[in-house]
Protein backbone atom coordinates (compact mmCIF):
# COMPACT_ATOMS: atom_id res chain seq x y z
CA UNK A 1 0.00 0.00 0.00
CA UNK A 2 1.40 3.61 -1.01
CA UNK A 3 1.30 6.51 1.18
CA UNK A 4 -2.10 8.02 1.62
CA UNK A 5 -2.63 11.45 -0.25
CA UNK A 6 -5.50 14.09 -0.51
CA UNK A 7 -6.85 13.12 -3.87
CA UNK A 8 -9.57 15.47 -5.52
CA UNK A 9 -12.58 13.29 -6.39
CA UNK A 10 -15.11 15.51 -7.74
CA UNK A 11 -15.43 19.05 -8.60
CA UNK A 12 -18.29 21.52 -9.12
CA UNK A 13 -19.24 25.49 -9.62
CA UNK A 14 -21.93 28.11 -9.20
CA UNK A 15 -22.22 31.35 -10.40
CA UNK A 16 -25.34 33.61 -10.62
CA UNK A 17 -27.58 33.49 -13.73
CA UNK A 18 -26.96 37.69 -14.00
CA UNK A 19 -24.02 38.76 -16.14
CA UNK A 20 -22.57 42.21 -16.11
CA UNK A 21 -21.28 42.65 -19.51
CA UNK A 22 -18.14 45.34 -19.96
CA UNK A 23 -21.02 47.51 -22.46
CA UNK A 24 -23.12 47.54 -19.01
CA UNK A 25 -20.20 48.64 -17.02
CA UNK A 26 -19.83 51.62 -19.87
CA UNK A 27 -22.71 52.87 -18.38
CA UNK A 28 -21.58 52.83 -14.84
CA UNK A 29 -17.88 54.79 -14.98
CA UNK A 30 -15.79 55.57 -17.49
CA UNK A 31 -14.60 52.81 -19.45
CA UNK A 32 -15.17 50.62 -22.26
CA UNK A 33 -15.20 47.16 -23.87
CA UNK A 34 -11.72 47.67 -26.01
CA UNK A 35 -10.28 49.06 -22.90
CA UNK A 36 -11.11 46.48 -20.11
CA UNK A 37 -10.70 43.61 -22.82
CA UNK A 38 -7.06 44.87 -23.46
CA UNK A 39 -5.84 45.37 -19.55
CA UNK A 40 -7.72 42.25 -18.28
CA UNK A 41 -9.11 39.99 -20.68
CA UNK A 42 -12.45 40.14 -19.14
CA UNK A 43 -15.70 40.31 -21.13
CA UNK A 44 -18.25 39.71 -18.59
CA UNK A 45 -18.60 38.95 -14.65
CA UNK A 46 -21.60 37.08 -12.79
CA UNK A 47 -22.72 39.29 -10.11
CA UNK A 48 -25.61 38.21 -7.53
CA UNK A 49 -28.57 40.35 -7.63
CA UNK A 50 -31.03 38.97 -4.72
CA UNK A 51 -29.92 41.12 -1.67
CA UNK A 52 -31.11 38.00 0.68
CA UNK A 53 -28.16 35.66 -1.60
CA UNK A 54 -24.72 35.04 0.41
CA UNK A 55 -21.42 33.63 -0.01
CA UNK A 56 -23.01 30.41 1.43
CA UNK A 57 -25.66 30.48 -0.73
CA UNK A 58 -23.40 30.13 -4.01
CA UNK A 59 -21.56 27.54 -2.45
CA UNK A 60 -24.59 25.35 -1.30
CA UNK A 61 -25.44 25.56 -5.30
CA UNK A 62 -21.78 24.14 -5.91
CA UNK A 63 -21.56 21.84 -3.22
CA UNK A 64 -24.98 19.81 -4.11
CA UNK A 65 -23.99 19.77 -7.74
CA UNK A 66 -20.86 18.01 -6.52
CA UNK A 67 -22.94 15.66 -3.74
CA UNK A 68 -25.25 14.71 -7.02
CA UNK A 69 -21.68 13.74 -9.30
CA UNK A 70 -19.77 11.86 -6.65
CA UNK A 71 -23.55 9.62 -5.51
CA UNK A 72 -22.93 10.66 -1.73
CA UNK A 73 -24.96 12.43 1.05
CA UNK A 74 -24.42 15.47 3.09
CA UNK A 75 -23.98 13.29 6.23
CA UNK A 76 -20.87 11.19 4.73
CA UNK A 77 -19.10 15.09 4.67
CA UNK A 78 -16.45 15.01 7.46
CA UNK A 79 -15.40 18.13 7.51
CA UNK A 80 -15.72 21.31 5.60
CA UNK A 81 -13.01 24.28 4.42
CA UNK A 82 -13.76 27.24 3.37
CA UNK A 83 -11.82 30.00 1.33
CA UNK A 84 -13.21 33.92 1.41
CA UNK A 85 -12.85 37.13 1.71
CA UNK A 86 -16.74 38.15 1.97
CA UNK A 87 -18.52 35.79 4.70
CA UNK A 88 -21.88 35.96 5.51
CA UNK A 89 -21.23 37.39 8.49
CA UNK A 90 -17.75 38.30 10.62
CA UNK A 91 -18.72 35.85 12.64
CA UNK A 92 -19.89 32.47 12.37
CA UNK A 93 -18.12 30.70 9.69
CA UNK A 94 -19.57 30.02 6.37
CA UNK A 95 -18.32 26.84 6.83
CA UNK A 96 -20.73 26.45 9.34
CA UNK A 97 -23.60 27.63 7.52
CA UNK A 98 -22.58 25.71 4.57
CA UNK A 99 -23.37 22.58 6.69
CA UNK A 100 -26.24 23.59 8.26
CA UNK A 101 -27.68 24.13 4.91
CA UNK A 102 -26.57 21.12 2.69
CA UNK A 103 -27.85 18.70 6.22
CA UNK A 104 -24.00 17.35 6.52
CA UNK A 105 -24.63 16.92 10.05
CA UNK A 106 -21.34 14.83 10.77
CA UNK A 107 -19.42 17.62 9.30
CA UNK A 108 -17.37 20.34 11.32
CA UNK A 109 -15.69 23.63 9.56
CA UNK A 110 -13.97 26.71 9.17
CA UNK A 111 -12.70 29.39 6.89
CA UNK A 112 -9.36 30.66 5.89
CA UNK A 113 -9.42 34.18 4.41
CA UNK A 114 -6.53 34.26 2.57
CA UNK A 115 -7.94 36.52 -0.56
CA UNK A 116 -7.32 35.39 -3.84
CA UNK A 117 -5.09 32.54 -2.39
CA UNK A 118 -8.07 31.46 0.01
CA UNK A 119 -8.60 28.09 -2.10
CA UNK A 120 -4.95 27.16 -2.17
CA UNK A 121 -4.64 28.04 1.30
CA UNK A 122 -7.78 25.63 2.07
CA UNK A 123 -6.91 23.01 -0.35
CA UNK A 124 -3.65 22.50 1.53
CA UNK A 125 -5.10 22.52 4.83
CA UNK A 126 -7.46 19.64 3.93
CA UNK A 127 -4.64 17.68 2.35
CA UNK A 128 -3.03 17.44 6.05
CA UNK A 129 -6.44 16.02 7.60
CA UNK A 130 -6.53 13.29 4.55
CA UNK A 131 -2.93 12.50 4.99
CA UNK A 132 -3.13 11.54 8.36
CA UNK A 133 -6.25 9.52 8.38
CA UNK A 134 -7.79 11.54 10.08
CA UNK A 135 -10.68 12.43 7.68
CA UNK A 136 -12.18 10.67 4.53
CA UNK A 137 -14.21 13.22 3.09
CA UNK A 138 -13.58 16.92 3.31
CA UNK A 139 -15.13 19.57 0.65
CA UNK A 140 -12.73 22.39 0.13
CA UNK A 141 -14.50 25.78 -0.99
CA UNK A 142 -13.65 28.72 -2.47
CA UNK A 143 -16.27 30.88 -2.90
CA UNK A 144 -17.07 35.26 -2.74
CA UNK A 145 -19.66 37.40 -3.34
CA UNK A 146 -17.14 40.21 -4.24
CA UNK A 147 -20.20 42.31 -5.97
CA UNK A 148 -20.63 42.98 -1.93
CA UNK A 149 -17.17 45.00 -0.82
CA UNK A 150 -16.82 46.58 -4.48
CA UNK A 151 -17.21 50.43 -5.35
CA UNK A 152 -19.07 50.64 -8.62
CA UNK A 153 -18.01 54.05 -9.12
CA UNK A 154 -14.12 52.77 -8.82
CA UNK A 155 -13.75 52.40 -12.76
CA UNK A 156 -10.12 50.52 -11.07
CA UNK A 157 -11.76 47.64 -9.45
CA UNK A 158 -15.46 47.43 -10.59
CA UNK A 159 -14.62 45.81 -14.05
CA UNK A 160 -12.06 43.41 -12.65
CA UNK A 161 -14.42 41.15 -9.79
CA UNK A 162 -17.24 38.78 -10.55
CA UNK A 163 -19.38 36.46 -8.07
CA UNK A 164 -18.64 32.52 -7.61
CA UNK A 165 -18.54 29.85 -5.94
CA UNK A 166 -16.50 26.31 -6.85
CA UNK A 167 -15.93 23.37 -4.61
CA UNK A 168 -13.79 19.99 -4.67
CA UNK A 169 -14.35 16.78 -2.61
CA UNK A 170 -10.95 15.45 -1.30
CA UNK A 171 -10.67 11.86 -0.28
CA UNK A 172 -7.55 9.60 0.25
CA UNK A 173 -5.81 7.79 -2.37
CA UNK A 174 -2.93 4.94 -1.95
CA UNK A 175 -2.45 4.75 -5.46
CA UNK A 176 -0.03 7.60 -6.21
CA UNK A 177 -2.47 10.02 -7.90
CA UNK A 178 -3.56 13.44 -5.65
CA UNK A 179 -1.74 16.35 -4.10
CA UNK A 180 2.01 15.89 -4.32
CA UNK A 181 3.58 19.29 -3.22
CA UNK A 182 2.70 22.34 -2.07
CA UNK A 183 4.42 26.03 -1.76
CA UNK A 184 2.89 28.61 0.42
CA UNK A 185 3.87 31.89 1.02
CA UNK A 186 3.09 35.18 2.52
CA UNK A 187 3.90 39.62 3.29
CA UNK A 188 2.24 41.34 5.61
CA UNK A 189 3.42 44.42 3.88
CA UNK A 190 1.38 44.17 1.51
CA UNK A 191 -1.24 45.01 2.98
CA UNK A 192 -0.97 48.97 1.99
CA UNK A 193 -1.55 47.89 -1.83
CA UNK A 194 -4.46 45.45 -1.30
CA UNK A 195 -6.63 45.70 1.24
CA UNK A 196 -10.41 46.38 2.61
CA UNK A 197 -9.85 49.92 4.80
CA UNK A 198 -12.78 49.42 7.37
CA UNK A 199 -14.97 47.44 9.00
CA UNK A 200 -12.36 45.76 10.95
CA UNK A 201 -10.20 45.62 14.75
CA UNK A 202 -8.06 48.86 13.79
CA UNK A 203 -10.77 50.72 12.04
CA UNK A 204 -14.09 49.47 12.76
CA UNK A 205 -17.47 50.62 10.93
CA UNK A 206 -18.63 54.15 11.35
CA UNK A 207 -20.39 56.76 10.03
CA UNK A 208 -16.81 58.36 9.07
CA UNK A 209 -16.06 55.12 7.34
CA UNK A 210 -19.48 54.19 5.09
CA UNK A 211 -19.01 57.91 3.94
CA UNK A 212 -15.41 57.80 3.42
CA UNK A 213 -16.65 54.91 1.29
CA UNK A 214 -13.68 52.61 3.34
CA UNK A 215 -15.56 48.91 3.40
CA UNK A 216 -14.59 48.54 -0.16
CA UNK A 217 -11.69 47.05 -2.53
CA UNK A 218 -8.61 49.34 -2.61
CA UNK A 219 -5.77 48.05 -4.85
CA UNK A 220 -2.76 49.62 -6.19
CA UNK A 221 -2.77 48.16 -9.90
CA UNK A 222 0.71 48.25 -11.00
CA UNK A 223 2.22 47.46 -7.68
CA UNK A 224 -0.10 44.09 -7.22
CA UNK A 225 0.14 43.47 -10.75
CA UNK A 226 4.27 43.37 -10.57
CA UNK A 227 4.00 41.59 -7.15
CA UNK A 228 1.52 38.77 -8.37
CA UNK A 229 3.97 37.98 -11.17
CA UNK A 230 6.41 37.52 -9.38
CA UNK A 231 4.62 35.82 -6.66
CA UNK A 232 2.88 33.07 -8.56
CA UNK A 233 6.08 32.50 -11.30
CA UNK A 234 8.36 31.71 -7.92
CA UNK A 235 6.00 29.66 -5.87
CA UNK A 236 5.61 27.59 -9.02
CA UNK A 237 9.19 27.78 -9.94
CA UNK A 238 10.22 26.38 -6.26
CA UNK A 239 7.78 23.72 -6.49
CA UNK A 240 8.72 22.24 -9.96
CA UNK A 241 12.50 22.56 -9.04
CA UNK A 242 11.73 20.84 -5.94
CA UNK A 243 10.27 17.85 -6.97
CA UNK A 244 12.91 17.84 -10.51
CA UNK A 245 10.31 18.43 -12.71
CA UNK A 246 10.28 20.64 -16.04
CA UNK A 247 7.61 22.33 -17.81
CA UNK A 248 7.31 19.00 -20.62
CA UNK A 249 6.04 17.07 -17.20
CA UNK A 250 3.55 19.31 -16.61
CA UNK A 251 0.26 18.73 -18.17
CA UNK A 252 -1.84 21.97 -17.21
CA UNK A 253 -1.38 25.18 -15.23
CA UNK A 254 -4.28 26.83 -13.47
CA UNK A 255 -3.44 30.57 -12.32
CA UNK A 256 -5.66 32.76 -10.18
CA UNK A 257 -7.72 34.51 -13.02
CA UNK A 258 -7.08 37.58 -11.63
CA UNK A 259 -5.79 39.33 -15.28
CA UNK A 260 -5.23 37.98 -18.59
CA UNK A 261 -1.72 39.65 -18.57
CA UNK A 262 -0.85 38.67 -15.24
CA UNK A 263 -1.17 34.98 -16.27
CA UNK A 264 0.24 34.93 -19.35
CA UNK A 265 3.32 37.17 -17.88
CA UNK A 266 3.45 34.33 -14.76
CA UNK A 267 3.49 31.62 -18.17
CA UNK A 268 6.48 33.99 -19.84
CA UNK A 269 8.62 33.76 -16.71
CA UNK A 270 8.43 30.51 -16.57
CA UNK A 271 8.92 29.56 -20.65
CA UNK A 272 5.28 27.41 -19.73
CA UNK A 273 3.49 26.97 -23.22
CA UNK A 274 0.83 29.16 -23.44
CA UNK A 275 -1.66 26.09 -24.44
CA UNK A 276 -1.35 24.49 -21.32
CA UNK A 277 -2.27 27.67 -19.34
CA UNK A 278 -6.14 27.11 -18.49
CA UNK A 279 -8.06 30.28 -18.62
CA UNK A 280 -11.80 31.48 -18.08
CA UNK A 281 -11.28 34.98 -16.83
CA UNK A 282 -12.89 36.22 -19.89
CA UNK A 283 -16.27 35.01 -19.05
CA UNK A 284 -16.37 35.38 -14.89
CA UNK A 285 -13.91 38.50 -14.08
CA UNK A 286 -11.87 37.96 -11.08
CA UNK A 287 -13.85 35.52 -8.40
CA UNK A 288 -11.39 36.18 -6.07
CA UNK A 289 -11.31 32.47 -4.10
CA UNK A 290 -13.58 30.88 -6.47
CA UNK A 291 -11.15 31.42 -9.79
CA UNK A 292 -9.43 27.93 -9.67
CA UNK A 293 -12.10 25.70 -8.58
CA UNK A 294 -14.08 27.06 -11.30
CA UNK A 295 -11.33 26.73 -13.35
CA UNK A 296 -11.03 22.82 -12.16
CA UNK A 297 -14.71 22.66 -13.00
CA UNK A 298 -14.58 24.02 -16.87
CA UNK A 299 -11.92 22.30 -18.06
CA UNK A 300 -12.55 18.44 -15.63
CA UNK A 301 -13.26 17.38 -19.34
CA UNK A 302 -9.47 17.73 -20.55
CA UNK A 303 -7.94 15.61 -17.66
CA UNK A 304 -6.83 12.19 -17.64
CA UNK A 305 -6.54 10.10 -14.85
CA UNK A 306 -2.59 10.71 -13.98
CA UNK A 307 -2.13 14.11 -15.58
CA UNK A 308 0.28 16.58 -13.61
CA UNK A 309 -1.32 20.00 -12.79
CA UNK A 310 -0.05 22.63 -10.73
CA UNK A 311 -2.51 25.39 -9.61
CA UNK A 312 -1.25 28.57 -8.30
CA UNK A 313 -2.56 31.65 -6.69
CA UNK A 314 -1.78 35.53 -5.36
CA UNK A 315 -3.48 37.50 -3.15
CA UNK A 316 -3.99 40.66 -1.06
CA UNK A 317 -1.97 40.99 2.15
CA UNK A 318 -0.08 39.77 0.21
CA UNK A 319 -0.31 35.98 0.20
CA UNK A 320 0.55 33.39 -2.22
CA UNK A 321 1.27 29.70 -2.95
CA UNK A 322 1.13 26.77 -5.75
CA UNK A 323 -0.04 22.87 -5.81
CA UNK A 324 0.85 20.31 -7.48
CA UNK A 325 -0.92 16.88 -7.88
CA UNK A 326 -2.39 14.25 -10.28
CA UNK A 327 -5.30 14.13 -11.27
CA UNK A 328 -7.14 11.14 -10.01
CA UNK A 329 -9.72 10.04 -12.18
Amino acid sequence: MGQIKAAITAVAGYVPDNIVSNKDLEQMVDTNDEWIVSRTGIKNRHIEKDPTKATSDMAVEAVNELLKKRGIGPEEIDMIVVGTVTADYPFPDTANLIAAKIGATNAFGFDINAACSGFIYSITTAAKFIETGTYKKILVVGADKMSSIINYEDRATCIIFGDGAGVVLLEPDNQGFGIEDTVLGGDGSGVEFLRMKAGGSLHPASAETVANKEHFVFQEGRVVFKAAIKGMSECIKEVMEKNNLSTEDVDFMIPHQANKRIIYGVADQLDFPHDKVLVNIEEYGNTTAATIPLCLRDFENKFKKGDRIILAAFGGGFTWGSVMLKWAY
